[in-house]
């Protein structure tokens, strides 16, 4: 047995990813978080939407939890309110937490709630055949922008630092070993972390773009992004299309949602409670 093999279902392969996909090297990533935290698997929920990326629950022999679409954080904020001693990550890709689940991703980051976001941004809805998403770049064609796509695209993680996440960071599937590195510590944080993993969908994208392999693809990926140190010293001009990778925010100040809720909200019912019941 090696040393993730308590942590993935075996049983359950193949993958239905492309080949060449890195939704596989964050799988492993995070098995090799769970493993690197010698964290019992029954202690560990894995949540996620739908997607490439929400068929990841699939292939963890934890507690797994497959939701409707955009709504994986929403579905995570009850069982963490519910089982705050768990660990409770959520897996989802760029169109399932920044379209339709964009709002549930900002107010989750808001309350600071102690839940593990694992967002894979591969910059195309790869599961419904290359749609446009919200992190698709300029100018790349897709399935719904066969002229190029016109629209601003987002950047989650200071989108989440502006939302008062108080763990962010962005790693890449060509930086195995940081990426595992970054997911660990978003683990071992206390509040609402989001990990973005920059990753290739060369199938639905590249190829439409001139990178019709991973290779191709992950070169590319490997050529937009930088550390946080070798960001900081570009200037302004030379930071265009490119990408601080690393923690990039990191905040203990404030509490976490489910420890104020079973401070606060939860002896105040019973309280209510039993006034009603002597009524």
């Amino acid at each position: 047995m090696n040393k993730y093999e308590k942590y993935i279902r075996y049983q359950t392969f193949p993958t239905p990813w492309c080949p060449g996909c890195g939704d596989g090297i964050v799988l492993k990533s995070i098995a090799m978080a769970f493993s690197d935290l010698n964290l019992d698997p029954n202690d560990i929920i894995v949540i996620a939407g739908i997607g490439c990326s929400g068929r990841m629950p699939t292939f963890f022999n934890t507690n797994t939890l497959h939701t409707t679409h955009g709504r994986a954080l929403t579905f995570a904020t009850g069982v963490k309110l519910s089982r705050p001693d768990k660990l409770v990550v959520v897996i989802s890709g760029d169109g399932d937490a920044l379209a339709i689940g964009g709002n549930h991703l900002i107010h989750a980051a808001r309350r600071n709630i102690g839940i593990k976001m694992i967002l894979i941004n591969n910059g195309v809805y790869g599961m419904t055949g290359g749609q446009v998403s919200p992190l698709t770049p300029q100018k790349f064609i897709t399935e719904t922008t066969p002229y190029g796509n016109i629209e601003p695209k987002f950047h989650p993680a200071e989108l989440m630092i502006a939302a008062r996440a108080t763990f962010v960071a962005r790693e890449t599937v060509n930086r195995t070993v940081q990426l595992k590195e970054v997911i660990k510590k978003s683990f071992q944080h206390k509040g609402f972390s989001v990990v973005e993993a920059i990753s290739n969908c060369h199938i639905n994208l590249g190829r439409k773009n001139k990178m019709k392999n991973p290779v191709k693809m992950t070169k590319w990926i490997a050529e937009r992004t930088v550390t946080k140190a070798q960001y900081e010293k570009m200037t302004t001009e030379e930071r265009a299309h490119k990408y601080p990778v690393g923690i990039l925010e990191e905040n203990t100040d404030r509490y976490e949602y489910s420890e104020l809720y079973h401070k606060h909200i939860v002896p105040a019912a019973k309280e209510a409670a039993k006034k009603n019941n002597k009524k």
